[in-house]
């Protein structure tokens, strides 16, 4: 069957006998320098060659190319000027770079951020979005970041520096794939931006207690989805995004040859395998997790995935006979759930279930477990990225002062040992007869 393809697409026989799709510019193109790149499509035609495929964006941005050629203006939001800031984000927004690295839950924020760098205007009154690209130098980017420090309400350093961060990381991500927008002295002036140093916040971390309280808590006032997610967030120290979209399943639990709970950890592709109880040499069952386990006991299993949602639907008209049917809570309607929760059961605001994963890791170091244990049970790649969950809490200072305690009273009493094997040596007196000997040789 013949399909139409759009503009600058050609087809290609693979070995494998599929038909993959390319974007590709004609020659007298590429020789007026057209920034627009040739780029293979895939084989998936939808993705490829549909109204919102990938050839229709790389078809929009020649026809740009080609408006500024002639000298038409191309200043519309929805499509900026090649080689504009504007322009440079929405490529960004493209890339694999963001496509593939930058969570969903993220987007809305990195999102934000670009059009707080976009719609910042300078003392004429221009916006920086439609700066070109070339116009921005270090010392430009210095003052942008001075710009972006002064806020409505004072200054904002953790914003200002989540901006020349984005900046810093778009145009170099851009710059691999459009050199030739970019300047060939200093492609990316945002390297070395200086930027005020900070008092950095450090997130709450909640204590077992308070995990318990809230799960059981949870369960009395029939919600205990709500106490679940805190427990597996607290326990088995899974993200609470993983967990609200439905990762932890009850296939993952207790099912295979060795009672385990499986924890898939989405950011960076680990899977851990928690053992859940350990037989002792006399027989005796001894269960890790115990209380946990007493906590997901009263889930209700709607499906596979543990932490699910009812929804009823309205029995009149037309949806007369409609099946309730069980969906993940969607993030912002669980943190409602956990502050009402939090607040009718009595904890403090700062209580989320992201506090509860940070409490989990720093019971790991209040256990005293080596960097390699914990970094076992967490999942984390890095000895960074686990040192920093870890709080500073009042039991870890205490054992530290302890261990210190003990080695210097180790230290003591050592020298006092050595010193109670040494003993006094004088010369003894010489007699009067042999220093009157002496002193006639």
């Amino acid at each position: 069957m013949n399909v139409e393809l759009p503009r600058h697409v050609i087809p290609k026989k693979l070995a494998s006998g599929k038909t993959a799709f390319y974007y590709n510019l004609p020659t007298r193109y590429r020789k007026m320098d057209c920034p627009v790149p040739n780029e293979p499509l895939g084989s998936d035609y939808a993705k490829a060659c549909g109204a919102e495929g990938r050839a229709a964006t790389l078809n929009g941005l020649f026809d740009e190319w080609m408006d500024a050629l002639k000298g038409l203006p191309v200043s519309s939001e929805a499509a900026p000027r090649i080689g504009t800031i504007d322009w440079l984000f929405r490529e960004y927004r493209q890339s694999r770079a963001y496509l593939e690295k930058v969570k969903p839950r993220s987007r809305r924020n990195y999102e934000w951020n670009m059009r707080e760098i976009c719609d910042t205007l300078t003392k004429r009154g221009d916006r920086v979005g439609a700066w070109p690209i070339k116009s921005v130098t270090p010392l430009g980017a210095d003052k942008l970041y001075d710009t972006f420090v002064k806020g409505r309400k004072g200054n904002r350093l953790r914003t200002a520096e989540k901006l020349v961060v984005l900046c810093r990381k778009a145009w170099r991500v851009v710059h691999r794939l459009h050199p030739a927008e970019f300047p060939s002295d200093i492609p990316n002036p945002w390297l070395g931006v200086t930027m005020a140093t900070r008092v950095k916040l450090v997130k709450h971390a909640v204590t077992r207690e308070q995990a318990y309280k809230f799960a059981h808590g949870c369960v009395e006032r029939g919600e205990p989805e709500c106490g679940a997610a805190a427990v597996i967030c607290f326990e088995w120290l899974q993200r609470p995004e993983n967990v609200i979209a439905g990762h932890i399943k009850w296939t993952d639990y207790r099912t295979g040859p060795k009672p385990t709970i499986r924890i898939e950890h989405h950011k960076t592709g680990a899977v851990i395998d928690h053992p859940l109880e350990d037989q002792l040499p006399s027989g005796e069952i001894v269960k890790f997790y115990e209380e946990a386990e007493s906590v997901l006991a009263k889930l209700t299993r709607r499906g596979v995935p543990m932490i699910l949602r009812e929804i009823v639907p309205k029995r009149r008209g037309s949806d007369e006979g409609k099946k309730t049917v069980f969906k993940p809570y969607s993030f912002s309607g669980m943190q409602k759930i956990v502050q009402r929760m939090r607040k009718e059961i009595g904890l403090p605001e700062e209580f989320t279930l992201d506090a509860c994963r940070h409490g989990g890791m720093t019971e790991l170091e209040e256990a005293e477990l080596t960097e390699g244990q914990g970094r076992a049970l967490s999942a984390h790649r890095t000895r960074e990225s686990y040192a920093g969950y870890a709080k500073r809490t009042e039991a870890r200072m205490l054992s530290a002062t302890r261990k210190r305690h003990a080695h210097m009273l180790a230290n003591q009493a050592e020298t006092d040992v050595q010193n109670k094997g040494r003993t006094a040596f004088r010369m003894p007196d010489r007699t009067k007869e042999e220093r009157s000997d002496k002193s006639t040789r």
